[in-house]
């Protein structure tokens, strides 16, 4: 059993840090990915405050399929390139996006969502899945939620 007591208030390289061994310790030893990426969608949502979405899109033939996840229903295929997901997925790099309504050709699944961050999750030299992040707050994302999701897509890539 895991017990996992995330301190929001403190600063968030040490959040990040936390978040990154409590993953890496609740994927030890299981060669499911699909499990994993449900544990780990699970954990991400309980560290981190002031989201309404958190979870994976898994690459697949190409485009993004979703994955495991929190929150409200989400778009099932995104096509490479399309929206924030497959913007990150098409240039392999993360998207950290203040204002969604301002990002060409966004891809509203919640219309409640005003900021996203989404890190590619790299494995072999390619990216098999990314990270979604969104939020209800305006501008919540910030370089350093960019820098500690990368680290955990990191972390994570073998076991996804």
């Amino acid at each position: 059993m895991f017990a996992f007591a995330p301190d929001p208030n403190q600063p968030k390289p040490e959040l990040y840090a936390d978040l990154v061994t409590a993953a890496r310790a609740l994927i030890q030893d299981e060669p499911d990915g699909v499990a994993n990426m449900a544990n780990l969608a699970a954990l991400i949502w309980q560290f981190l405050p002031q989201l309404n979405w958190a979870g994976f899109y898994r690459t697949v033939d190409g485009n993004l399929v979703l994955g495991p996840f929190q929150g409200k229903t989400a778009c099932i295929r995104i096509a490479a390139g399309q929206g924030v997901c497959g913007t990150a997925l098409a240039s392999g790099e993360t998207q950290l996006v203040p204002d969604v309504h301002a990002f060409p050709g966004h891809i509203a699944c919640d219309a409640d969502s005003r900021s996203e961050l989404v890190v590619p999750v790299w494995r072999d030299g390619r990216v098999i899945a990314v990270i979604d992040l969104d939020s209800p707050e305006p501008a919540r994302f910030d370089a350093e939620d960019a820098a500690g999701i990368e680290a955990l897509a990191a972390a994570i890539a073998p076991a996804i």
